[in-house]
């Protein structure tokens, strides 16, 4: 498949360093020639020059003969005008095209058509969107969702005084009184799909599938208190905070927001009527203590600096605020974080090149191809969820029968609405969502390849 990515920024560096390492033939665009040789060397990628809405740069990449356009510029404008005369060239061309301002996320829904947008991504939405499924359960540090809610995988830290420290992973169950199953454990940065007789230890970042509606009894076993969120804390008035500040609102929330751009807070104060605005440095620990920081029961770290994002969420860690979120815009921090007490870290990028990558996999149209793909324990690990078909070899037998990739775990089985942990006996049927977990990153791209 040749895909072609315009811009060179976070978002489509990302892309062709993952879409480049699984096989895709990738064409990069972008005006600045030395950040275009720099991405492409690392992703062995061919590059040109210019400006990616005009005709003849288009056609210099190939475009006619492309099956994919990601749109992935710094300006809306660009990338939409890019997406409309790349389809005008080749009608048959796919297109995904970032769209960030929050202006414009009613029209192009309506619109997508006009301008020729086969999927429209905007990360500072889907990372709202994130910040507000972990704020409804807190005590966990990340939460993916399969089979339309009914299954997730969520993330937690062992502490030294957790119930499941020092514990081998048989004995789980006993512990939290629920039926799970721990997928993918990091540890010093590794991350190991674990077998039953793996020992638990202090710092470990353990990835744990259930049934949503087990999540809340896991939890309250693991003596982990949780509570409504009611106020909440935002730090920098960035689009992430503009999306979430509206939904937290529309939920009934208190929400605060601190932002030391003048101009920035009279726009947000604005378009927020219900939000209180605060202009002023959200490092200066007066003003956080003014607005309620002891007080709230959620601090949500959101200006453009990451460095500023950890000293924030480190200082409302010191200051016992009982859920701390942190964003990072360069995943590279990651293995800083992980020594940090941030709570939990999202990362705009990761969520939208997830959304993207799977819809590149589901192009291929195979039999039994993606539903969802999810990067977890620092990306080294995939979550992937499918649909059974006809096509879908070992149908109705036990799984104890079957022999699958040892890179690879099937941790979930929804049938209807019954979602369940499998064991040797369980089986799949046609209709059924299942989800795998593996290492091998790139190599799953439809449910039969999960088997040896």
């Amino acid at each position: 498949m040749k895909i072609v990515i315009a811009g060179s920024g976070k978002v489509g560096t990302t892309l062709a360093l993952r879409l480049s390492s699984e096989g895709y033939e990738i064409t990069m665009i972008d005006s600045n020639q030395k950040v275009l040789q720099e991405v492409c060397e690392q992703c062995d990628a061919m590059g040109v020059q210019g400006n990616c809405a005009s005709m003849p740069v288009l056609l210099q990449a190939g475009i006619q003969d492309a099956d994919l356009l990601i749109a992935a510029t710094s300006e809306d404008e660009v990338n939409l005008l890019c997406c409309t005369t790349a389809h005008g060239i080749n009608p048959k061309l796919h297109t995904i095209g970032r769209i960030r301002n929050p202006d414009y996320t009613q029209q192009i829904h309506a619109l997508r058509n006009v301008f020729a947008l086969s999927l429209a991504v905007n990360p500072e939405f889907q990372a709202a969107r994130e910040v507000e499924r972990l704020l409804r359960f807190p005590g966990f540090l990340r939460r993916d969702t399969f089979a339309k809610g009914r299954s997730a995988i969520v993330e937690l830290r062992v502490e030294e005084d957790s119930p499941l420290c020092g514990i081998r992973l048989m004995q789980m169950n006993s512990v939290v009184k629920c039926k799970v199953l721990v997928c993918a454990v990091l540890r010093d940065g590794n991350a190991i799909i674990p077998g039953g007789h793996f020992v638990l230890e202090a710092g470990d970042r353990i990835f744990v599938t259930a049934p949503t509606a087990d999540l809340s009894v896991l939890l309250k076993n693991l003596g982990i208190i949780t509570r409504k969120v009611r106020k909440v804390l935002i730090c920098g008035g960035g689009r992430v905070s503009h999306y979430l500040a509206e939904k937290l609102c529309k939920s009934g929330i208190s929400v605060s927001l601190i932002e030391r751009n003048y101009d920035r807070c009279v726009a947000l104060a604005a378009a927020l009527p219900d939000v209180t605005v605060v202009h002023g440095d959200a490092t200066d620990q007066n003003l956080l203590e003014s607005q309620g920081l002891s007080d709230c029961d959620a601090l949500v770290t959101m200006t453009g600096l990451d460095e500023l994002n950890m000293i924030i969420s480190l200082y409302g860690t010191t200051k016992s605020v009982p859920q701390v979120i942190t964003k990072l815009g360069r995943a590279e921090n990651r293995s800083i974080s992980d020594e940090l007490a941030l709570g939990s870290v999202i990362c705009p990028r990761e969520l939208c090149c997830d959304d993207i990558v799977r819809y590149v996999r589901a192009m291929e149209k195979q039999s039994g191809s993606a539903i969802s793909v999810h990067s977890i324990a620092d990306s080294q690990v995939e979550a992937i969820e499918f649909l059974v078909d006809k096509d879908t070899l070992h149908c109705g037998e036990m799984l104890k029968n079957i022999r699958t990739r040892s890179d690879t775990l099937l941790v979930s089985i929804t049938h209807g609405s019954d979602a369940q942990i499998p064991n040797g006996d369980s089986c799949f049927q046609p209709g059924d969502n299942v989800v795998a977990v593996t290492s091998a990153r790139g190599k799953l791209r439809q449910l039969n390849d999960i088997f040896a």
